[in-house]
């Protein structure tokens, strides 16, 4: 990991997998214009850096991971560096972490087809998530805003190209 530290390339994780680029991830952070007493969910927790970013910035991050094992590892990692207002969850994001919604923010880090409805429905009024969206070859980062009054704007941001969101199983827990 050390040899991407300062690369703006997608860093792999094991697993088949990588985290977004740094550039991606402070883009993703700006978007969400996230404020001291938020309560943000991230879905795809990875090793852990955006989740790290987003506490050091909000009241509360929770973070969903698909593979258990790389969940545990980061949940360790975070606690072994003194981050104590995050906490990792096992589980498929798409469906979010009904238990701790409302969100006043949501940032998803792998792309389903069309936005999931649990997590409009998890995203407080007056809220924002960021999400890539759209087929493999034809992805869009989006801006989803929430109103007061309930009603969704969106803005096509820009391309880009991430994993696919995994569409299947309900969340498990917490790791």
């Amino acid at each position: 990991m050390q040899a991407y530290a300062y690369l703006n390339s997608p860093p792999p994780v094991g697993y088949g997998k990588t985290i977004s680029q740094p550039f991606i991830v402070a883009l993703m952070t700006d978007l969400l214009e996230p404020q001291p007493g938020d309560v943000t969910l991230e879905v795809g927790a990875g090793v852990g850096y955006q989740a790290a970013i987003l506490s050091e910035l909000v009241n509360q991050v929770y973070s969903i991971e698909l593979i258990e094992e790389l969940a545990l590892d980061t949940r360790r990692r975070l606690r072994n560096l003194g981050y104590r207002n995050v906490e990792i969850g096992v589980g498929n994001g798409y469906y979010g972490w009904s238990e701790h919604a409302p969100f006043d923010k949501i940032v998803v880090t792998a792309a389903p087809d069309l936005i999931p409805p649990p997590l409009l429905a998890q995203l407080k009024p007056g809220g924002k998530m960021v999400i890539p969206t759209g087929i493999p070859d034809k992805q869009q980062l989006i801006l989803v805003e929430k109103s007061e009054g309930g009603k969704l704007a969106t803005r096509e941001v820009l391309p880009v190209r991430f994993s696919e969101l995994d569409e299947g199983d309900d969340f498990a827990g917490a790791a």
